[in-house]
Formats: C-alpha cells, structure tokens, sequence
C-alpha cells in the first residue's frame, strides 16, 4: 500500500492514481464475470488494475476497453474439477490443486512477490485465489478478498472423502486466507471463518447492453413465443438435445454448445462470446446450474430459474436457499434433465413471482471499499489475532454442518449440549406433565390400530409432525415459503387412508469396531437418536403424484404405474434433495429384478439424490432376495435424529427403520435378525459402502440400557449384556465428519483381508513342508495339534478366530507393514472379499490393520467378562485401558483424527486430575467408534452426577480449544424389533378444518 500524505486526505479515492493486483481464481468464468464489474468501476474512478486469472482474455475485454485494464494469464489455483458440467471429482480437484499450487508454491510466492513490486500494487485483491493472500503479505501490501465462499470450505468435503490424502491443502489455504485483512463479502454466502472481519455488500451484477425487446428482435423472436436460456457453462457429457424436450410454442437459447454440434429447430446455438446478462433478461426462465453468477442475474432481472443440483459443491445450498425465498427457483432431478421430461418444470417456473427487490450495484460498492482501502482506510477490527483466525477456520470452518443461509451455522441437535447441566442416568423420558401434553398432541388426530408408542418421547413428536403436515396441506401452507422438505411431506400421504410407522434406533460402538468383517465379538449400545419412517401404500390409481411424476407417467401413456415417493426431512443440512421419485418398474431388469450392480450405478446418477439407495434399496434387496412384488404405490417420509457423519449409524438407522416399515405394510414376516442382514445387503451393494453388519444388528435387534453381545461370524447374537449400575457410557462428537465409504475405512479393511490371506498362505507352506526346521520350528512342535492348528489356519475365514499368541509367535512377522494393491494381486490374487476392490496403485497398511482384529476381539471377550465381574477401582481401571488400548490400535491402522484424539486426551487429563480423584465420579476410559477418521468418541465412567458434570468440563474445554461445542450422546433406546411397528390411521374428525 502507498501511504497517502496527511496533505492528500481530503482528496477523494477517486481522484488518486492507485494500482490494483486482482487474482480470480481457476475455476470456470463466474468469478471472472463478476470481477469483471468490481474492475469496471474502479477504472471508472481512474485507477489501474491488473487482473491476473487463468480465463481466457476476451471475458475480460469484452465488458472492459480500457488501457487501464492489464490482462496477465496465469492459473494459481484450479478451483473444482469436473468431469462434466454437474459432476465434481473430489479427489482429482485436490490432486489437480497439490500439482498447481502445492508443488511450486515456493517458485510461486517469489513469483508474485516480484510482479507486485514490480507494478507498485497499492492493494492485492483476490477472488479467491489463497495464495494471492500470502504473496501480498510477504510484499508488504495489503489484501483484501471479495467472494461468496472460500476455498477451504469447499475443499473440505473432498478431504472427508479421500482421507488423510491431501488434508494439508485444506490448512495450507486456510492459512493464507488469513493473511488477508478483512472479507468483502457478497449475498449467498458459505461459512467463512478464515475471515474474522466483514463487509457485507448487495449483489454484483453485470449491467444490460441491450433492453429485452431489443434482444427478441434481434432474435427474430415474439413476445408470445416462451423463451428458455440454457446455461450450464457445458453441457453434461454425451448428452443430445431433442426437439421433444421443449413444449409446443417454446424455444432455447443454447449456451456453451459445441461448435459442430447440431441443434433441433426450437434450440438456437449462441456464440461463444455472448453477452448473457441480456439474453437472461430477453428470456421468461432460465434452465441451468447454480452458481453465483446465473444465480445474481436471474434474481436481479426476476427470472424464473429452474436449477439441477451438481455434486459435491458446497456452495450450493446456500445460493439455492436465496433463489427459493425470494420465489425463483424450480429444482429439476437431473434423471429428468437427461432424459427430456422438462414440461412440469418450465411450466412451474413461469408461474412464479419472483420478488427480489435488494440492491444490484454490489460492484460498485465494493469498488469504493476497495479504493478506501487502498488509500489508507482500516476497515479491520484487530480483534482477533492471524494465529487465531487460523485457528477458527481449521477447527470450526470444515466440521460444521450446512445450513442454507446461515453464516456459522450449529445444528439444533448441537444446541441441546449447551444447557445440559445435568444427564439423567437411565433412558430419557417425559415428565408426566409433557409426556400427557404429547399423548393428547397425537390421540387427538389418530387412532392406533396397532402397536404402542411405549411412551417414547421423540415417537410422540414424530406423530405430531404428522398431523400438522394435514393441516399444512388443507390450509394451502405448502405454497407459502415453508421449508421445501415440508411442502412435499404435505402432499404425501391420504390422510383416510392407514399409515404404518417404525423407529429404529443408532448405536454407540462400546467394543468391536472395524473388527466386525473379520467376525470378532462386537459390543453395542442402542442410542437415545432415533430414524422414524410413516409408510403408506395405496393403489396407483389412487396415489398423490408429485406434478413431475404425474406429467411422466402421462407421457408414457401407459396409465397408473406403481410409484415410490420419499421426503427425507433434515435433508438441507447435508446438500442433498429432499425428495426422490421413481416408477418402481424401474428396478424391472426383464422379467426379474435388475442387479445390484445396476442399481448402484442407477442410485450414483444423481449425487443429490444418492440418499435414497438407503431407502429404496430396501425394496430392490426384498425382491432380489425374497421374490416379493410390490404392486402399489408407495410414500415414505422418513425423519432421523441419528446425526450424520458421527459414527453412531445413521445410515443403518435409516435402513432398518425404512424395511421394518415395507415388511410392516405389505405383511412379511421377518426377524430383526434377518432383516438386518438384508440391510447389510444393500448398504454393501446397492450404497456401496463395505461395513460389517453391527450396526445394522444393534439398530435392529438391540435392547435398552443394555450391550449388545453379537459375534460377527456372520451375525450371531449371544446375549444382552446388563450394564452394572455403577457404570455408565456416553458418546462425545468429534464435529468431525466420519463416512463408512470413505476411503480410509475401505483400505484399512483391505488390508486386514490382504493380512487374512498372507496368514493363510503362510500356514499352507508350513503344512506343506516337510523340512519345518528351516522355518524355525521343529517336527515335535508340528505334531498332533500343531498339525491341526495349522490346518485351522491354512483355511482362516474369520481373521478374528486366530489367538493373538499364535498370530505374535508365527505370522507377526512374516505380514509386511505396507504392500501395494499390485505386488499383493500379482502374488495372491485376491484378498477375497466380496464389499471391496483392491487399486493396484494404492500402497495398503497390511500388519496394523490385520493385528487390530484379532486383538480386538480379545479385547471385548475380556471387558465382557470384567463387566460382570466384581465392583472395584480395578475393574473400572482394566475395563477403561482396554478402551484406551483399542483408541490406539485405530490410529495405528489409520483411523485416527486430530479431534478424537484430542478428546481422548481430555478424558485421560480428567481421568488423573487430582480434583477428579477427590470427587465422587471419574471417567475411566475412552476411544473412537465405528469407521473411525473422526466421528464420536466412547467414553466409560461411573455412573454419578460427578462423572456427568466431568463430560460437561471436557465438552466445555474442547469448545475452548476448538470453536466447536460437541453434542453429547447419552440414554438408549429399543430397537426396531422391540419397538415392533405402529398402524394408525387420521381420525375423520381432525380431517374437517378448525372453525376460525
């Protein structure tokens, strides 16, 4: 920054000569279009910019003539990586990201640090290129960034999918941001901590050209010919349009379109360098996907636009949110894109009002804040600190979850543990007061014609949301600006029809783990959080169509089909549609149901919608594997307050829960046993995540206040273990998100069946050789037993059915640490297992990852024992070092994460505290559940308001460490088969609107 002389402070920004070094980042031309207007004022004022970008030059120049205007062309950062126009490869964007600016960051730095020198920069500005940020610091200069979202939050997500791989890149930038001194921040916004100081300014649009009149003119096109401008920025791959897509009067203005590329007659391919602004006012709805630039003109110029959703881009969520409050926005499934079903779309959109009356001239604004800037303004607090800037955005900036809208957004179920001063020690249930408040709530609008509620609290709530949705849908609610999820729940059901409703339950992983698909013992505990699912089914003659599956059906001509329609609430936290609708023909490969290979890659075509293999597989799984039909329509609301991505088992919640409800309304009879290893089933082929079967055993099979006692060989469950007294367990979250189909937990499991097959592989050769003393073992050692033994061995089929003596004494050494996917297949060919492929070019951990298992299960045979053994310090002290022990076996495999073993860490610095020893409650012991790589932490202790208010001491601290307050998991509840199945049907009289 140039120092502006006391004697020049009255003289307007305006009227100094300043120079800007804007940076815009790779990815696509949004940002540059948008810069392009920030750039046009400041010229305007008289000042040079010189734009350093990767996008082509005439983005640029085509809006801004000026000798002010400097073009340099170089790509600093590569923004998302897609493989098409709607789909993101996560790992690919951050391999891409590591190549461009991981790698010669250093040659970079000095790079940039010349440049700015060299042109004299008074400001560097970035938009939102992070290295820009810490260049313009190591100038000297000062940085501001001007965006709607951050790289970091978006790049966070791709970390939890690809691992530890590359999780460096997502602090690196975090870092630079904050170098930057305050966030010029635009409407749409993602949470952003990196950035601690503020400025919010109105939308940044580009101005019109050419009035609509004039542009239809131009166009050769009327005033009553309905125009649609498609804009994807590329069209998705080996996708052809037809005439047949667009209804009878209508036309399409083709964006991006290849130069050979053949249009029908009612699609006009536009040129390349089009000024869009105009043509998206000349038009009546836009078709398209979101991003900040489609999404500012069409709420500045009222456009109607109907969106398809693209994968695994953050900054989604939050620009939809801002087109459906102010009534523009018409989300179409991408199923329908592809394959011409537009009609119900475009006429929906034209029937919008759309009602954005917020400012536009966002450019400009944020033009004079630059130039202030620029002139010596302090627009920072200094209130907070780089270093702890840095902090907030590593710990708080990735791990919280989506909300539409919401700067730092915390979950209502993250709220709770901010006033719990006090855990009950049993199940939670109502005070009598509330809990007659609920039953009237639910008694008053239906009748049970089956099953009880058994006084659970959350089942109440459920049912109460259910007759509200009735009200909703008479009152014409649905069409005000409720939550979308509501609007389509309230339409769902025929509410004189009956209803069939299940609950099933997550679990906290007490013992067990990831050794569960090697068949060691497993011990589980059925949580409080709870997934409900209300079913109906009706013939398709009678059944609710959404307008879209109605306009389909009718397109097909073929008459009513059976139609499976599903609303899954809490859907905006985690960017994915909250409907899925399909023909259950569908799943019709011929005369017999189609593969599970098929429907996996049918469930992976829409990433937004990808949720519903969990659900619907269900259906598929029960015709695939019992030959059942399913001739009606069926709705499916399902309602889950098992948090996602915290290792507790939401999906397995979600699974047992949707079939108990399908087996419930079409009469099978199936046990909880059975019907959690069909849900296994399509959560390894149909979802494709390899997990074992625990999960879906405790969701379906487990008791309250009570462990779980299942040995997974494949699925046998040998007690219920009562949970003495004195003991208690509660889970802790990490807010770090945990998937089972990460990659992480995939390789670990790989190389515990890569470890099975070496170990069987070596007890062959020692079978088979007659000369064992050149092995180190004698012929007397080989006799009886040990001939059976390694009999035994040679044909292992459960990892976990070797002791931990014979695995040290024979085949520890013998396992490598590491082996590559194609040395292993070249000399074993297959790790034999049917949830997992190997990738030849991936290195896997083999002997951490095969010793976990086998003393894993000695582990939990040894606390199940000790739980029932003698109340003493000893017993509570060896039942927690086995906790303790597992947490570590984890992170040797792979599995740890920086937050779990903070809160370890807190729990063990509790543990041996001298204030909690003269105390009534300590806490004994504590590991990480599940998949591991984040998620939830167990933690033992006893059960005393001591031990309570020591979970709220660590649940305080890790707060203060970390920015992030973690939900407290504690109680338990039944599981689906103990809960059984409610059948209740709306009482006539509820049905009848209330006198005003």
């Amino acid at each position: 920054m140039r120092i502006v002389k006391e004697a020049e402070e009255a003289v307007s920004a305006s009227r100094n000569h300043l120079v800007f070094a804007y940076y815009v980042t790779g990815h696509g031309f949004g940002h540059a279009t948008r810069v392009i207007e920030v750039v046009r004022h400041l010229i305007l004022a008289g000042h040079d910019v010189h734009v350093v970008s990767g996008a082509p030059e005439f983005v640029f120049t085509s809006a801004i003539q000026s000798p002010r205007l400097f073009i340099r062309k170089v790509l600093l950062d590569c923004g998302a990586v897609q493989a098409d126009a709607l789909t993101v490869d996560r790992l690919a964007s951050l391999e891409k990201y590591h190549e461009t600016a991981v790698v010669p960051r250093a040659s970079i730095l000095a790079t940039e640090v010349e440049w700015l020198n060299s042109i004299k920069a008074d400001l560097v500005v970035s938009d939102v290129v992070p290295v820009a940020c810490r260049a313009a610091a190591d100038a000297g200069i000062r940085s501001v960034c001007v965006t709607n979202f951050s790289w970091d939050f978006i790049y966070a997500e791709y970390v939890m999918a690809a691992g530890h791989y590359h999780r460096s890149i997502v602090w690196q930038i975090a870092e630079d941001y904050s170098h930057c001194e305050f966030l010029i921040r635009l409407p749409g916004y993602c949470p952003m901590p990196a950035f601690r100081d503020v400025v919010d300014v109105p939308l940044v649009v580009r101005r019109l050209h050419k009035q609509r009149k004039e542009v239809r003119k131009e166009l050769e096109i009327g005033e009553d010919t309905k125009l649609v401008i498609l804009n994807f920025g590329g069209q998705p791959a080996g996708w052809k349009l037809k005439e047949e897509y667009l209804p009878p009067g209508w036309l399409c203005l083709v964006c991006g379109a290849s130069e050979t590329e053949e249009l029908p007659p009612n699609f006009i391919k536009l040129a390349k360098d089009a000024y869009t602004p105009d043509l998206i006012a000349a038009s009546d709805c836009m078709l398209g996907k979101i991003g900040y630039g489609t999404v500012s003109e069409a709420l500045a110029y009222k456009l109607p636009f109907v969106f398809v959703r693209r994968d695994y881009f953050n900054e989604e969520p939050f620009l939809r949110n801002m087109l459906e409050y102010y009534q523009s926005g018409v989300e179409m499934i991408r199923r329908d894109l592809l394959t011409g079903h537009w009609k119900p779309y475009l006429e929906r959109a034209i029937s919008l009002k759309p009602c954005y009356e917020g400012g536009t001239n966002g450019g400009e604004v944020a033009a004079h804040i630059l130039q202030e800037t620029a002139s010596g303004k302090n627009y920072a607090s200094d209130k907070f600190s780089g270093a702890r800037r840095l902090r907030d955005a590593i710990v708080l900036g990735y791990q919280l979850q989506r909300a539409p809208g919401r700067d730092l957004c915390i979950p209502d179920w993250f709220a709770n543990a901010e006033s719990e001063l006090g855990l009950p020690n049993k199940s939670p249930t109502l005070p009598v007061e509330g809990r007659g408040a609920h039953m009237e709530s639910y008694m008053e609008h239906f009748d049970v014609l089956h099953g009880d509620v058994q006084g659970l609290p959350d089942t109440m709530s459920f049912l109460k949301s259910l007759a509200e949705l009735n009200s909703v849908y008479d009152s014409g609610m649905a069409e005000k600006r409720q939550m979308r999820e509501q609007k389509a729940a309230a339409g769902l059901f025929n509410w004189e029809e009956e209803i069939f409703v299940t609950r099933a339950p997550g679990r906290l992983d007490v013992m067990g783990g990831i050794a569960d698909y090697s068949g060691s013992l497993v011990l589980q505990l059925p949580i409080r959080e709870a997934c409900h699912v209300a079913l109906q089914r009706n013939h398709p003659t009678k059944h609710r169509l959404w307008k879209h599956a109605q306009a389909r059906q009718n397109a097909k001509g073929e008459g009513s089909k059976p139609v499976l329609q599903i609303v899954s609430y809490g859907s905006e936290l985690s960017n994915r549609a909250p409907t899925f609708d399909m023909d259950l023909s569908d799943f019709m490969d011929g005369e017999g149901p189609m593969s599970y290979e098929k429907a996996r890659k049918y469930f992976a075509q829409d990433p937004a919608q990808k949720w519903a293999a969990y659900i619907a597989g269900t259906i598929l799984v029960l015709m695939r594997e019992l030959g059942v039909r399913f001739e009606d329509s069926i709705s499916l609301l399902v309602s889950s307050t098992v948090p996602e991505g915290k290792g507790v088992s939401s999906s397995a919640s979600v699974e047992v829960a949707s079939m108990s409800a399908i087996a419930a309304a079409h009469g099978l009879s199936i046990s909880p046993r059975d019907l959690a290893l069909l849900c296994q089933k399509v959560e390894n082929h149909i979802v494709g995540a390899p997990c074992g079967v625990m999960d879906q055993m405790t969701s379906a099979c487990g008791e309250a206040d009570k462990l779980l006692a299942m040995v997974c060989q494949p699925a046998e469950v040998i007690g219920l273990v009562d949970i003495p007294g004195h003991i208690r367990f509660w889970g802790i979250d990490s807010g770090i998100r945990h998937s089972v189909g990460g990659a992480d937990y995939g390789s670990v499991r790989i190389g515990a069946f890569m470890g099975r097959r070496m170990i069987k592989s070596r007890a062959s050769e020692l079978l088979s050789n007659s000369s064992s003393l050149a092995n180190g073992i004698s012929h007397d050692d080989l006799e009886d037993d040990g001939i059976e033994l390694l009999e035994s061995e040679s044909s292992l089929y459960y990892l976990c059915n070797l002791p931990p003596h014979r695995y040290e004494a024979i085949y520890a050494k013998q396992l490598p640490e590491t082996i590559t996917g194609e040395a292993f297949m070249e000399k074993y060919s297959d790790h034999n297992d049917a949830v997992t492929v190997i990738d030849p070019k991936r290195v896997y951990g083999v002997r951490a990852c095969a010793r976990h298992p086998i003393y894993e299960n000695f582990r939990v045979k040894a606390f199940k024992a000790l739980l029932t053994s003698a109340t003493s310090d000893d017993q509570l002290t060896s039942l927690g070092e086995l906790l303790y022990q597992c947490h570590y076996s984890y992170s040797a495999c792979g599995l740890g994460s920086d937050g779990t073993d903070r809160l370890v860490q807190l729990v063990q610095d509790m543990q041996h505290s001298k204030l909690s020893k003269s105390e009534d409650g300590t806490l004994y012991g504590a590991k990480i559940t599940g998949g591991g790589s984040g998620g939830t932490v167990c933690v033992m202790g006893r059960n005393s308001l001591g031990s309570s208010h020591q979970i709220i001491e660590i649940q305080q601290r890790y707060k203060g460490a970390t920015g992030f307050l973690p939900y407290v998991f504690y109680g338990s509840s039944p599981g689906a088969g103990r809960f059984g199945y409610l059948k209740i049907r709306r009482r006539l009289s509820s049905l009848k609107p209330k006198e005003q």
